[in-house]
């Protein structure tokens, strides 16, 4: 996963005006006229310097323009630059942060699912069901069943039509045939910021049977949410779950009471890395006991194939998954239906061992090639990009320059902080150049010395403050020299006489003089 996709905004204009993104109203003025100062086109003959400073001036304007704003400022805030060029138009029925940031979280699902439809027109499940004591009986291996997507309808085919009522409601009419031939409709509405309502009601055509739903979703925090469902018609029942879901992991638990059966289930995802998960799930209740444990890999952007292995009182299963947008393969093999703790302790180590075996000789070495494959031509790709960025940028510190040598001079007389070496970019390239050594001419494309920038923005009292949360490739005089990759910045510094170094990452705040820093 490319970093930028996996961190947090950039928020590129508060580090061009070196502001926190708390910043006041005034805060925000003041720093603006500090750099607006340094980079005015009139201060400036010589016709070179002039051009520079007009093109490091418009970046102030610019940077200025949005924050001071508030609205501006609050949808840049959420959505960066591509929420400023949504077509958001702000006007007196958006004029409170909530509103604003419901607005664009409609705008952004919007664009999520026209990406998405335009990869997956279809949504489904394909189910194939594999019977190895079956096959070995001579009785054939696979019965197989389409199914819906939709759980609840369990129909063998079914359409949807979808109407938008208004930014909070929506309703769909539902027509299935099949073994569940049925017809419904179902309405949607979000009740607040954090609660979600559904009522569905649907006719068998079959028995004529007449089925209601209405589950209610809260949101509990930024990573939570809790549910409750009620079904009413032949077999009703009353559900109630929590789900947890975060970068690293994702857990859920529910408890369901029905007319003539009972259950529970929870189920616990951990993500190792970006592409890589383990799972574990267990159920249980008047018809199911048994627990499931595996594990899957993303293969591509909109694919993931999953491999778990099942042990309970219907038999031991291996079950083989493919998930692609909204479609789903289901290959669940039914291995033995009787609990021999022989044949279960090799049904589960074996498949283990070989995927281990596969994945450090085949799966990884593959990865890591083609990874490295991707990093060049990214290389190759944003090439001119980075040496337009890396040239403006030595622009910019050509205006710095002569500023911060003199701060630099009054810290030496001071004994003050000055800064000896400042080197910003790749993660990897830091760590294979020993940054306390020079950067090889290998590695010198993927970083750029920045010690000029960084003595420039050492305050009268010999202190220098970077915010969090701000990406450093934004302050003026830096840029970013190796898109798509991790990033770090490296500063060697002296204060009171003594040495001091520090390495932080791309978004992490830096204070010095600091005395955790010494050497």
């Amino acid at each position: 996963m490319k970093e930028e996709d996996a961190g947090p905004p950039k928020r590129e204009l508060y580090a061009v005006l070196q502001v926190s993104p708390e910043a006041t109203d005034e805060e925000i003025r003041k720093a603006y006229r500090h750099w607006a100062q340094v980079y005015h086109p009139d201060k400036y003959q010589d016709l070179h310097m002039k051009e520079i400073a007009t093109q490091n001036f418009q970046r102030i304007c610019e940077a200025y323009e949005v924050l001071s704003d508030e609205n501006k400022r609050q949808i840049y805030d959420i959505y960066g630059m591509e929420g400023l060029t949504s077509g958001l138009e702000l006007g007196p029925k958006l004029n409170k942060p909530e509103e604003l940031k419901e607005e664009l979280e409609r705008l952004r699902r919007k664009k999520e699912q026209e990406k998405m439809a335009a990869h997956f027109r279809p949504s489904g499940t394909i189910l194939a069901n594999l019977s190895l004591p079956k096959f070995l009986d001579g009785d054939g291996i696979m019965r197989g069943k389409f199914g819906s997507s939709r759980k609840f309808w369990g129909a063998a085919a079914s359409a949807v039509l979808r109407h938008q009522l208004s930014s909070v409601s929506s309703i769909e009419f539902i027509a299935s045939a099949g073994l569940r031939a049925l017809i419904g409709v179902q309405t949607t509405r979000r009740l607040s910021l954090h609660s979600t309502a559904t009522i569905t009601i649907a006719k068998s055509l079959r028995d004529g049977s007449i089925n209601l739903s209405n589950s209610w979703i809260r949101q509990l925090s930024e990573t939570a949410n809790g549910n409750i469902q009620l079904f009413l018609g032949p077999e009703s029942s009353l559900a109630v779950g929590w789900q947890k879901k975060d970068e690293k992991m994702s857990a859920a638990r529910e408890l369901k009471i029905g007319t003539s059966s009972f259950g529970a289930s929870a189920h616990y995802t951990r993500h190792f890395s970006s592409v890589s998960h383990g799972r574990i799930a267990g159920r249980f209740g008047s018809t199911a006991l048994e627990i499931e444990v595996g594990g899957g890999r993303k293969v591509s952007n909109f694919s993931t194939v999953r491999m778990l292995y099942t042990i309970g009182i219907q038999g031991i299963f291996w079950k083989f998954e493919l998930h692609r947008g909204g479609q789903k393969l289901i290959i669940p093999i039914l291995l033995s239906k009787h609990l021999n703790l022989t044949f279960a302790t090799g049904a589960f180590l074996i498949p283990t061992s070989l995927y281990f075996l596969l994945k450090k000789f085949v799966v990884k070495p593959y990865y890591l090639q083609r990874e490295k494959r991707k990093a060049l031509e990214n290389k190759e790709k944003t090439s001119a990009q980075v040496q337009e960025a890396r040239a403006a940028a030595e622009k910019a510190q050509q205006l710095l320059q002569n500023v911060a040598n003199r701060k630099r001079n009054r810290q030496v007389e001071t004994n003050g902080l000055i800064i000896t070496k400042a080197v910003y970019g790749s993660e990897k390239a830091l760590k294979k150049g020993e940054v306390l050594k020079e950067v090889n001419d290998e590695l010198a494309s993927e970083v750029i010395d920045v010690t000029v920038p960084l003595n420039f923005l050492v305050n009268d009292s010999g202190q220098l403050k970077l915010h969090e949360g701000v990406k450093k490739s934004g302050i003026m005089g830096f840029c970013d020299p190796c898109p798509g990759e991790p990033k770090q910045l490296y500063v060697e510094y002296t204060y009171g006489g003594q040495i001091f170094e520090v390495m932080v990452d791309d978004y992490t705040a830096l204070s010095m003089p600091q005395e955790s820093h010494r050497v």
